[in-house]
C-alpha cells in the first residue's frame, strides 16, 4: 500500500479556519516585514557608494581608536560629576529654601529648555563675552586666572557643556527616585525609634535606587550617544576624528558606517551593564537580612 503525502498547501487547508487565520495573521506580517528589511539591507549592502574595503581600513585605525577612547573618558567624566551636580541640585531643590529651590528650578528649566548643541557653541565661544576668567585686581596686583580662549578648550567646552546639561536631568531622575517613597514610611521609622539618617539610609535610599537605576542607565546610554554632538566643536571623539578622516580622503559612508558600529558596540556593552547591576540589586535586595528595628520609643 503506498502512504499519501500531501503538500504544506494541503495541510494548511485541512486546518480549521481559526488556527488557520491566527498562523496567517502571525506569519505573513512577519514574513512581509522580513523581505522589506533583507530588501533595504540589501540594497544598502551592495550600492556602489558603499565602499566595505574603507570600513575594514579604517575601523581600527589608530585615530578612530583615539577617539573612541576620548568619548568614553567623554561618558564617564559627564556621567559622575552630572549625578554628582543632580544630587545636589536635587538636594537644594528640596531643602525648604525657597530661594535654593527658585535657583534649581531655574537652573533646570534653562538647561532643559535649551539644545545641547546650543550650549556646546555658548561655552566653545565663552571667550567672546568674558575675555579673561578669573580674579584680577590691577590696584593690589592680584591676578588668579588666564586667557578665556587658553582656559576653554574644545575638550573643556565640551565637558562643562555635557556635564550641566545631563545634570539638569539627572536631578529630576533623582528627584522623581526620591518621591516614589511614601513619606509615611520616614514617618513610621521615626516613629518606632530610628534617627532621620537611618531612616534614609535603611529605608528612603534602597527603595529609590530601584527607581532611579533604570534611568540613570538610559542616562548613560544617552550621554554616550550624545558625545557625538561635541564634534562640531572638534571635542576629538569618535565622530569628530571620523569627520577628520572623510574630510581627506571623501569617503563619507564609510566612514559614518565606522563610526556608527563604534557606537553600536558602546551602547551594547553599556547595555549588558546597566542589566547586570539590575539583577545585581534584585540579587540584594532579596539575599539583605531584616533591619532590626528597636521595639520601644525612647522619650
Amino acid at each position: 500500500m503506498t502512504r499519501m503525502t500531501t503538500t504544506p498547501i494541503e495541510r494548511l487547508a485541512a486546518l480549521p479556519v481559526r488556527k488557520k487565520a491566527r498562523i496567517l495573521s502571525r506569519w505573513l506580517p512577519a514574513a512581509v516585514i522580513a523581505a522589506i528589511v533583507l530588501g533595504i539591507g540589501w540594497a544598502f549592502a551592495t550600492a556602489p557608494s558603499m565602499r566595505w574595503d574603507v570600513v575594514g581600513e579604517f575601523l581600527f585605525a589608530p585615530r578612530i581608536l583615539e577617539g573612541i577612547g576620548t568619548t568614553i573618558l567623554f561618558t564617564i567624566l559627564t556621567f559622575v560629576f552630572g549625578l554628582a551636580l543632580g544630587v545636589l541640585v536635587t538636594v537644594m531643590r528640596q531643602s525648604g529654601n525657597p530661594v535654593l529651590a527658585a535657583a534649581c528650578g531655574a537652573y533646570i528649566w534653562l538647561f532643559r529648555g535649551t539644545p545641547l548643541l546650543v550650549q556646546l557653541v555658548f561655552w566653545f565661544n565663552l571667550a567672546l563675552i568674558f575675555p579673561y576668567l578669573g580674579v584680577r585686581i590691577p590696584e593690589l596686583g592680584i591676578a588668579i586666572g588666564g586667557d578665556a580662549n587658553a582656559i576653554v578648550s574644545p575638550f573643556t567646552a565640551a565637558l562643562v557643556g555635557l556635564t550641566l546639561h545631563s545634570a539638569a536631568y539627572m536631578a529630576e531622575v533623582v528627584r522623581g527616585g526620591f518621591l516614589a517613597v511614601p513619606p509615611g514610611q520616614v514617618d513610621a521609622a521615626l516613629a518606632v525609634g530610628m534617627t532621620d539618617l537611618e531612616a534614609q539610609r535603611y529605608i528612603v535610599i534602597p527603595q529609590a535606587i530601584r527607581v532611579i537605576l533604570p534611568p540613570l542607565g538610559n542616562q548613560f546610554i544617552d550621554i554616550l550617544k550624545a558625545t557625538s554632538i561635541v564634534s562640531v566643536i572638534g571635542g576629538g571623539d569618535l565622530m569628530t576624528r571620523a569627520q577628520q578622516i572623510y574630510g581627506q580622503n571623501y569617503q563619507v559612508i564609510a566612514l559614518l558606517v565606522v563610526a556608527s558600529l563604534w557606537y553600536l558596540v558602546l551602547v551594547t556593552l553599556a547595555t549588558i551593564g546597566q542589566s547586570y547591576l539590575e539583577r545585581s540589586l534584585d540579587r540584594s535586595r532579596t539575599r539583605r537580612p531584616a533591619v532590626a528595628i528597636p521595639t520601644e520609643v525612647t522619650a
